[in-house]
């Protein structure tokens, strides 16, 4: 015979509920665009807040993850929040290098 405890039974499926919404979650890609950004280029993390400036190059805030170069020329960099995990993409920089030519 099979006894079952529910209490425990309700608590490992609340458990595994919990790791199914884990598992589901999916990480979400955030793309700032910098020729919309007034001041020295700092911005607020999309998702937490967290300001990320390019002054900062501790990695306390912020990594970068991937940078594309058309040429010789930066134009893309992809940013990894170190406070809530978000992927940041950062576009414009042609737009910005072509400007001051």
């Amino acid at each position: 015979m099979f006894l079952v405890n529910h209490g425990k039974l309700k608590k490992m499926q609340g458990a595994f509920q919990m790791m199914k919404k884990t598992v589901v979650k999916k990480n979400v890609t955030y793309t700032v665009d910098l020729t919309k950004i007034d001041g020295d280029g700092a911005f607020p993390c999309p998702k937490c807040g967290t300001i990320i400036s390019p002054d900062d190059e501790s990695e306390e805030i912020y990594q970068i993850i991937e940078t594309r170069v058309k040429g010789d020329v930066l134009t893309e960099l992809t940013l990894l929040c170190n406070k809530c995990k978000s992927t940041i993409k950062l576009v414009g920089f042609l737009l910005q290098q072509e400007s001051q030519t």
